[in-house]
């Protein structure tokens, strides 16, 4: 078994408050889920109203699919453009 973990922070420029954020990250999480079959969540900077982190995790059984499936995550959370990802850090268990 394998597990890939994917963190990826964020910047929404578009948000002037919390609500704004929330909004957004809540239409990124739930277009994440509904396209692939990951967990996903926001997991740092609940108080930064330009700012946040998620966390994705995936479990497989090769590391090759692991790790092209947080890279699909990722390329498809960048072309969203409601967020500017500032950093992005993978690993695989």
């Amino acid at each position: 078994m394998v597990v890939g973990t994917l963190t990826i922070e964020l910047f929404v420029g578009e948000a002037s408050t919390l609500k704004d954020k929330r909004r957004v990250l809540k239409s990124i999480i739930d277009r994440v889920k509904a396209k692939f079959n990951v967990s996903i969540a926001e997991v740092d900077g609940h108080d930064i109203w330009q700012r946040s982190t998620l966390g994705v995790a995936c479990v497989s059984n090769e590391t090759a699919h692991a790790q092209s499936m947080l890279s699909n995550v990722a390329k498809f959370i960048e072309n969203q453009g409601t967020a500017e990802i500032i950093s992005i850090s993978t690993e695989i268990l």
